[in-house]
């Protein structure tokens, strides 16, 4: 019996120091693979919370439009005899762009010319007569209702002169039709009309559309309640305007980029359109290099004004709960995060205005939210803007 009792104390102790074996040799293992120390806390990329002041930017989608536009169209009819222009050069205001033969309108402005003379001549015969029946009435050597006629007749001629010189200047201005020239300067499109074509003045298609685009325009909406908003708050004096009062505009094009040229907002259309419940807005920009074409879509960024005392948090640092309200960690006195219910307000690039939740003087986790849960130990250390990872997770 006592033999029986032997061999198994001295199983159950080799298991024992068998079981000790594996869990030293797991625990080796384990520092062999670079596992974390558990007492160790993590490092996380924070920000200290300041009031500060910020210009506020408002963004809405738009459309270039040139300044002005006009279609080049025929005031008389004939036969297209050259065109003068390079499809998508510049002209200048007055240049000849079309000339329509112009055979049939001098002969009509030699024909009113005859007609004019013919009409003075006329004049003049009855003025002579009027004048001398008019000396023979004093006389008593004719009678009055002669010298009427007489008179009358130099009235008519009178009148006929002076239609005959409408008819002239009218000839006149139809030989000046037949140069067709730009009617404001700018960019010309491409031809809709070629050599040996029939003009008229019924036509619908125009010779060429010519567009100014320098200056050039940048049509967007806005909601009437952000406008009211606005104007809420600068009625509270929570903002106000930059210097000079000037509201100042960019673009922000297709690829990106920033347009290199500030612009101005010009005017606010009073009607609210009932579909979208928006009102057009439109912004002059300088476009001297013509790298803005009517149509492109752009992005319009208005400064609307300066608010002071305002707090914001980068975007990446707003977390969002199950009701998807927004939420950021804190790290206490303790240095532990602890989730802050916040209000959020405008976002402006990569930072978002926090209107309610947060004071200065708190630390909030911008990178390294994978290291930790939710009131554990934390080891902050300052996060600089624009820095794409922190020290942690390079490490």
């Amino acid at each position: 019996m006592r033999k029986i009792m032997a061999i198994t104390c001295g199983r159950n102790a080799l298991i024992g120091s068998v079981a000790l074996i594996g869990a030293a040799l797991a625990a080796a293992g384990a520092l062999a693979n670079g596992a974390p120390d558990a007492g160790a806390a993590p490092i996380v990329g924070v920000i200290t919370v300041e009031r500060k002041e910020i210009v506020m930017t408002k963004d809405a989608p738009g459309r270039i439009a040139p300044m002005r536009i006009a279609e080049v169209r025929p005031r008389v009819s004939g036969i297209v005899l050259e065109r003068s222009f390079e499809q998508g050069s510049v002209v200048s205001k007055g240049a000849v762009l079309y000339r329509i033969d112009p055979t049939q309108f001098e002969i009509d402005l030699d024909s009113a010319r005859a007609a004019l003379a013919r009409a003075e001549a006329t004049l003049s015969q009855a003025s002579r007569q009027e004048s001398r029946l008019k000396e023979l009435v004093k006389g008593q050597t004719t009678t009055q209702a002669q010298y009427e006629m007489a008179l009358s007749a130099a009235r008519q001629a009178e009148a006929d002169v002076m239609a005959q010189k409408a008819a002239v200047r009218r000839a006149e201005v139809n030989l000046e039709y037949a140069t067709v020239r730009a009617p404001i300067s700018g960019r010309i499109g491409r031809a809709m009309v070629t050599e040996g074509a029939l003009a008229s003045q019924e036509q619908l298609l125009p010779f060429a559309t010519i567009q100014q685009l320098d200056p050039i325009y940048a049509d967007f909406t806005q909601s009437v309640s952000e406008m009211d908003a606005l104007k809420e708050e600068f009625a509270r004096g929570g903002w106000k305007p930059k210097s000079g009062g000037a509201v100042r505009t960019r673009l922000i094009l297709d690829n990106g980029k920033t347009y290199p040229h500030e612009g101005r907002l010009l005017f606010s259309d009073i009607t609210v359109d009932p579909g979208t419940n928006q009102v057009t807005l439109r912004a002059e920009f300088p476009n001297p290099d013509a790298a803005l074409l009517p149509g492109a879509y752009v992005r319009v960024q208005i400064e609307e004004g300066v608010r002071a005392n305002t707090v914001t948090v980068p975007r990446q640092a707003v977390q969002r709960n199950n009701a998807g309200g927004a939420e950021l960690f804190v790290v206490n006195d303790q240095d532990r995060a602890i989730l802050q219910p916040v209000r959020l307000g405008r976002t402006l690039g990569d930072e978002v205005v926090v209107e309610e939740g947060l004071h200065p003087g708190n630390r909030v986790v911008v990178e390294g939210f994978q290291k930790f849960m939710s009131g554990g130990r934390v080891d902050p250390q300052p996060f600089p803007y624009g820095q794409k990872e922190s020290r942690a997770d390079r490490g």
